[in-house]
């Protein structure tokens, strides 16, 4: 099966395409020319049925669909805006998040409002009287270690998170807001 330049091909089908994209590549194009190279414009130069689903982001490495025309377009968006796809991201923190109200599992709740910080867009924030209802379930990472070294200065910590809901940078606004960003 063709391969993307920098990207790997996990599964290929007449319906779906799993991609790994590596850190630093955009999703879908940016604003302007010098962001045109994206996850899918490579894709699409070898698979050229294949559409957007949903994104990364630039930062973030991990996998990431692509439908293989508009009828499975439609199905896997579908999927994703009812809540049928579970996404888990693992990440390195700032500090030692306390796991205090965790349930059987491990899994904390993190329920903060978020909105779109206009004057700083596409950032978003916390905003009790505006925001949209957030929710994003945390737990430390069953096979890390509680420090992870050369991560950074300090403490750090290596957690599971899953956003349940999917705002614009939901996850890292909930842990700034924890007190422990993502590092």
């Amino acid at each position: 099966m063709p391969v993307p330049d920098g990207v790997t091909v996990r599964h290929a089908d007449d319906a779906l395409l799993v991609l790994d994209k590596p850190a630093g590549l955009l999703s879908v194009p940016g604003r302007g020319p010098e962001h045109a190279d994206c996850l899918s414009a490579r894709v699409q130069a070898l698979y050229p049925d294949a559409l957007v689903v949903h994104r990364l982001d630039m930062a973030t490495s991990g996998l990431v669909l692509m439908a293989r025309g508009p009828e499975a377009q439609r199905t896997l968006s579908r999927a994703f805006a009812e809540r049928r796809v579970h996404k888990r991201y693992v990440a390195v923190v700032a500090g030692q998040p306390d796991p205090a109200g965790a349930d059987a599992d491990g899994w904390c709740e993190i329920h903060l409002p978020l909105i779109v910080d206009w004057p700083n867009r596409p950032k978003s924030k916390v905003d009790f009287a505006l925001g949209k209802p957030s929710h994003t379930r945390w737990r430390l990472a069953p096979d890390a270690p509680s420090a992870v070294a050369g991560a950074a200065a300090g403490p750090t910590a290596r957690l599971e998170l899953e956003p349940v809901t999917g705002r614009s940078h939901q996850l890292r606004v909930h842990l700034q807001a924890l007190g422990h960003p993502i590092l």
